[in-house]
């Protein structure tokens, strides 16, 4: 948990301990942790991290990334979401834009998994990143 906190990961796929068949630790070693133990401790570093994302989240409000539009939203058809260059999931509103394009968004807002913005232009890749060499 301390190298997490110091790190600060964008994303983290966190597991309970599980012991992996025919590995030297199998073999060797009992898995003498209690599931309850094991429980607490994924729940932790879940908690710690989801605080650490929502942190690094909110420090993109204000940024304009290139979005590749990969479909609709979860929780509406009103929206797309998709990947930003920086590879954080990104929802926005639909308006004009399809499944495939490029898509320069503003984060206006967040949440500890999720980028939401306002589409600004349909773009491509060596337009955007031109683009923001001549803004930087």
């Amino acid at each position: 948990m301390t190298l997490m906190a110091e790190v600060e990961y964008d994303l983290a796929y966190m597991f309970a301990y599980s012991e992996r068949e025919r590995t030297l630790a199998h073999r060797k070693y009992e898995d003498d942790v209690p599931e309850k133990v094991k429980k607490r401790r994924l729940s932790e570093i879940i908690s710690q991290q989801m605080e650490i994302q929502e942190k690094r989240n909110k420090n993109e409000i204000g940024n304009v990334h290139l979005v590749l539009a990969e479909g609709k939203s979860k929780k509406s058809d009103q929206q797309l979401s998709g990947r930003s260059d920086t590879n954080k999931m990104v929802v926005f509103d639909k308006e004009h834009y399809q499944k495939g394009d490029y898509v320069a968004v503003e984060i206006t807002e967040c949440t500890s998994a999720t980028l939401i913005g306002k589409p600004l232009y349909k773009t491509t890749t060596q337009e955007f990143f031109s683009k923001e060499a001549v803004t930087a």
